[in-house]
């Protein structure tokens, strides 16, 4: 594939993911109110899962065909990217800032377990390097972490012990009655599988496109990554994070990133068991280490942002909004530079 080709190829790609990602919204918004899970849960977890298969496909492919920066790079950089696309969401919701309409004790718990998760990646790598059948021990802990954590959510919907001060500008999570009527569960489990493939696709020919561009352009795998892919195969998240805040489903807009995030995570895991030689964690540079820092900061500044849950900021955009994307931009500049 030439250079050129490539990247026609990957914008391509990019568009198909994001015009996947806006038909998942209203099904995964009918659903939530079908099943009567909750946005909160349905967004975190099977929405989240649902829009990281690209994601997934492509760090699985860079590490298969031996560009561990690659897949680190874009596992935890479409973490990065994914949360400062809230910050696109809070633009988008002009009544107040997302962060305070939206508050949820179950987003605050998704969040908490993300931070975990991507703290406990920082000790894989500062540890010794350790492989079982070709891969790190520590891959099948991240499963067993995102499984507790995410039980523990549930239950936390079924019986919260906290709950945040409601206003005239909080939006509950409430069943939509035209969700419930006339709309068939299995025609919806249909619609989300079709989409879910074509996903797919979408991501292993993102991956493939994308080591063309990196051998050929100058352009580091590390950058390559935790940029360009990660921002292409992380499309679908914005744009249901966006069609949902449109939707009023804010619940669902933030538990969308934050969920889906703490299964990205598990991107390197998986990464890890395709990758040929050795451990990913260890095959990880220091601008790989740099933008898993970055990224735990992002998310730290969100958290802060959904507990003080400031009304109204500049524009009626929060200041954990400008923070991130001031965060994100000067982060990506300095990792060029490196």
């Amino acid at each position: 594939m030439s250079l050129g080709f490539a990247i026609i190829f990957f914008v391509v790609l990019t568009v198909i993911i994001g015009v996947a990602g806006t038909q998942l919204t209203k099904a995964a918004d009918q659903l939530a109110d079908l099943t009567g899970f909750g946005e909160a849960l349905v967004g975190g977890i099977l929405l989240g899962a649902i829009t990281s298969i690209s994601g997934i496909i492509t760090s699985v492919t860079a590490a298969f065909e031996g560009q561990p920066e690659l897949a680190f790079s874009n596992a935890i950089g479409g973490i990065a990217a994914q949360t400062v696309f809230l910050a696109i969401a809070d633009i988008a919701y002009s009544r107040a800032n997302l962060e305070h309409a939206s508050a949820s004790f179950t987003n605050l718990l998704q969040g908490v377990l993300l931070i975990s998760m991507l703290s406990f990646v920082v000790v894989i790598m500062a540890a010794d390097t350790v492989t079982l059948w070709g891969i790190h021990p520590a891959s099948f802990f991240l499963i067993a972490i995102y499984i507790f954590g995410t039980k523990l959510i549930s239950s936390a919907k079924k019986h919260p012990m906290w709950k945040p001060a409601e206003t005239k500008e909080t939006v509950e999570d409430i069943p939509d009655d035209d969700n419930q009527k006339n709309v068939s569960l299995t025609s919806l489990i249909i619609r989300f599988a079709l989409l879910a493939i074509v996903v797919a696709f979408a991501g292993y020919f993102i991956a493939q496109s994308a080591i063309v561009i990196t051998t050929n352009s100058g352009i580091s795998a590390s950058f390559m990554g935790a940029l360009f892919t990660s921002v292409a195969t992380s499309l679908p998240e914005l744009v249901v994070s966006v069609s949902a805040v449109r939707r009023g489903a804010l619940t669902l807009a933030v538990s969308n990133i934050i969920g889906g995030n703490s299964f990205d995570v598990l991107f390197l895991t998986f990464a890890d068991m395709a990758l040929r030689e050795g451990s990913i964690y260890h095959a990880a540079t220091n601008s790989q280490l740099f933008v898993l820092a970055l990224t735990i900061l992002l998310v730290s500044i969100l958290l802060m942002g959904l507990l003080h849950r400031q009304k109204y900021g500049l524009a009626r955009v929060g200041w954990e909004s400008i923070l991130m994307v001031s965060c994100f931009i000067i982060g990506y500049i300095l990792l060029y530079l490196m």
